[in-house]
């Protein structure tokens, strides 16, 4: 039933009509996110994990292909439009949240430094390395619509480096060891794979926007580049300054003093301006929102409030969204030869290997035991959330096929999944505190 049909039908307005359609949707997807997450901690897993899942299931892969008619009804009747709104609007705040809380105290933590620096670089190099090679062969017949070899190529090159930083902190924290030498080296390690991550997918969405123009490209990054310049020595000190005024006021709105309604209509204002001036300068909304939060990331009161405060309505509410999106966007179906599904075992065995075997070989290299090695191994290979970002954004830009992103989701979700069990069978064989 169309929009059209349903305003008839109920009597309604055509935008009383989108709005039902939108409702009906959120209701499905914050259940099923629920849902999803429940059953995850129940098997071991991270509540990512679940509803990721829930996320591809209530996509065409099993919803829309059991049930056809109830699918189209409440994900195709209305237009799309406000989910995917919705959807980067979450995701603007979940990547203000990630950059609230990235701990760059662990970027100079001199215990195992030689450690944390040889794993981060092999673990990035190494499947990057890969990536591109297999970027750069399967380009020709799963790249996407714009045709750009070397653009698909780093992209892949890119979604095999990343390192799920929000998750592998969850799991750290699952497995108490958030204070053992391996959890500092892995999470270090995974801070410094995700900030090179984040300027590689910056410098690869520019080269792609610019279309290869030597200088649209130099032109795009110089831009990004005195942004982020501007942000930590401008604009950092207002916001800085402007959060300490704000929680000098006298609480009169009920709120804590750490994050006031005035202090949080402010912040919010702040991030929509961040992600709408990265957008005008040629990358992505979503880097605004990570710088914003990267500029008072040290402000522990601040973020310790907003993570009561906001946090869990962004994991509820907006997570599953983003989720639901992408699961919206992934077809399993439409992996329907065994020649795909022979790419999708390469995509996935080539980004495991990749992970695994660069931080395994430089733990080893620094002399970490063999049981430590795997552990930290396999918590670098953790992607997750972060991967789907990444693909996100070369699937909008139309850089990978829909048949390769749905591999690439695969990859995300199975990289995923292995961590825990994997943890609970190398963990004991370490050493007592490493």
């Amino acid at each position: 039933m169309s929009v059209e049909a349903a305003a008839q039908e109920i009597g309604v307005h055509k935008a009383e009509a989108v709005l039902f359609f939108t409702l009906l949707q959120l209701t499905v997807v914050v259940l099923a996110g629920r849902i999803g997450s429940s059953l995850a901690v129940r098997f071991g897993q991270s509540t990512a994990v679940g509803e990721i899942i829930v996320g591809i299931l209530l996509g065409p892969s099993l919803f829309g292909l059991l049930a056809p008619s109830t699918f189209n009804y409440v994900f195709h009747s209305a237009p799309g439009e406000p989910m995917q709104v919705l959807s980067q609007i979450g995701l603007i705040f979940l990547m203000f949240q990630i950059g609230l809380e990235f701990d760059f105290g662990h970027l100079t933590e001199r215990r195992n430094r030689r450690a944390v620096m040889w794993v981060a670089a092999a673990g990035l190099l190494l499947p990057f390395a890969l990536g591109l090679a297999l970027g750069w062969v399967v380009a020709p017949f799963l790249g996407g619509q714009n045709g750009q070899a070397l653009a698909t190529a780093l992209f892949v090159a890119t979604s095999f480096s990343i390192t799920a930083l929000p998750i592998l902190g969850r799991i750290l924290i699952e497995f108490d060891m958030t204070q053992r030498p391996l959890g500092v080296i892995a999470i270090s390690a995974a801070a410094i794979n995700d900030v090179v991550g984040w300027l590689l997918l910056a410098l690869v969405t520019a080269l792609s926007v610019s279309q290869f123009q030597a200088g649209g490209f130099a032109l795009n990054v110089g831009a990004v580049g005195l942004f982020a310049v501007l942000s930590w020595w401008i604009a950092r000190p207002l916001l800085k300054r402007l959060v300490r005024w704000a929680q000098n006021q006298p609480a009169r709105d009920g709120a804590p003093k750490a994050l006031s309604n005035n202090l949080l209509g402010l912040l919010i204002a702040a991030i929509f301006i961040g992600a709408m001036t990265t957008y005008k300068l040629g990358i992505f909304a979503i880097f605004g929102g990570f710088m914003l939060g990267v500029l008072l990331h040290d402000e522990r009161e601040l973020v310790d409030t907003w993570r009561d405060r906001m946090g869990q309505f962004v994991t509820v509410f907006f997570l599953p969204i983003f989720f639901t999106y992408t699961g919206l966007r992934t077809n399993i179906g439409g992996l329907d030869t065994p020649a795909l599904w022979g790419w999708c075992a390469v995509v996935i065995g080539l980004a495991t290997v990749g992970k695994f075997c660069g931080s395994y070989l430089a733990a080893r290299f620094v002399g970490l035991p063999k049981a430590e090695s795997k552990v930290l191994g396999i918590l670098m290979n953790t992607r997750a959330l972060m991967e789907l970002i990444v693909i996100n954004v070369g699937y909008d830009l139309g850089v990978i096929s829909q048949n390769l992103f749905t591999m690439l989701v695969l990859m995300a979700i199975i990289s995923t999944v292995i961590t825990s069990p994997l943890l609970r069978r190398w963990l004991p064989r370490c050493a007592p505190g490493s």
